[in-house]
């Protein structure tokens, strides 16, 4: 897969198959448009290319400080590599992009840049300024520029019921299951491992704090997780917390992560970390030696959760 960051680098003499759209998780039913798109246009002999938006629009258009995205850009770059596509192009998303009108986002991107051969795009898809474009305006422009359009019906996508929606509401609700079975992957929060009070080190369970620097990344509900992540091309398997924790008086949220069977300085190194399960919601407890036992107990059914599941 070849990624382009803007539109107007991108040129290509052979005839593509287009999918447009911000996907944010790359769920099942994301995977759906996307398996058919490069299906589609190998059978064909043409390329597959599908257009997402960064920032967000809602970022740009509603100055939406509080959006929350299932996929940081990296991440999803990540997730749309394994699916087979041609071209990944990531358009710079600004006010000035908003306005331009149905038909020069057909005209000028579609046709003329993309060279556009078929166009598949999802149920009730809209596009250009004020949303104004829709499947009948797309299917006039496409007798027009001589391209095809093709629908996914709505009741193909929702065989599971699946929408990015559902799943950032599973996640705040520590549902992991289910976003996990909506996203065909483990739900996964990526950052830096930073330098943190070294508390959990004192009671015997020494973790790596990882530090998210995207704001937009959704943060799943506070609690604790059976967790892996891959380390030095090895998977090593752990448990996670996120939140303040309140037993030693945490002022601020913080994720933290303690590898079983592990003994390894981390700090300074980017760490992609996978939520397999969620073992049980944050409390504060009376004491450390409480706090000690539960983590104990925590382990312990972590381990046999491991064990038997992954």
């Amino acid at each position: 897969m070849i990624t382009i960051q803007d539109i107007s680098t991108f040129s290509s003499k052979e005839k593509t198959f287009v999918t447009i759209g911000t996907f944010d998780g790359v769920h099942f039913g994301h995977q759906k448009i996307i398996e058919k798109l490069v299906f589609d246009a190998q059978k064909a002999g043409k390329k597959s290319l599908l257009l997402t938006f960064f920032p967000h629009p809602r970022m740009v258009l509603q100055k939406d400080s509080n959006i929350e995205l299932i996929n940081t850009i990296e991440e999803k770059k990540s997730l749309l590599q394994k699916t087979g596509l041609d071209y990944l192009i990531i358009h710079p998303f600004s006010k000035e992009f908003s306005r331009m009108t149905a038909l020069e986002f057909v005209r000028d991107l579609l046709v003329n840049q993309l060279n556009i051969s078929k166009l598949i795009i999802g149920y009730d898809h809209h596009f250009g300024k004020n949303r104004e474009g829709n499947i009948v305006q797309l299917t006039e422009y496409s007798h027009l520029y001589d391209f095809t359009v093709e629908e996914i019906p709505a009741q193909d996508i929702n065989d599971v019921s699946v929408s990015s929606t559902k799943i950032r509401r599973a996640l705040h609700s520590g549902n992991l299951k289910t976003a996990n079975n909506y996203l065909g992957y483990h739900f996964m929060l990526n950052g830096n491992v930073v330098n943190g009070k070294q508390l959990g080190g004192k009671i015997g369970y020494p973790t790596a704090n990882i530090d998210v620097k995207e704001t937009y990344k959704l943060i799943p509900k506070t609690g604790v997780y059976v967790v892996k992540s891959i380390i030095d091309q090895k998977i090593v398997f752990g448990m996670m917390n996120i939140g303040n924790r309140p037993t030693v008086d945490g002022n601020h949220q913080t994720i933290e992560v303690h590898f079983f069977d592990f003994n390894q300085d981390l700090y300074g190194k980017n760490l992609t970390i996978e939520l397999i399960y969620f073992l049980r919601d944050e409390n504060k407890f009376d004491s450390i030696d409480a706090l000690i036992h539960q983590i104990k107990n925590d382990e312990e059914i972590a381990r046999d959760y491991i064990k038997n599941n992954c």
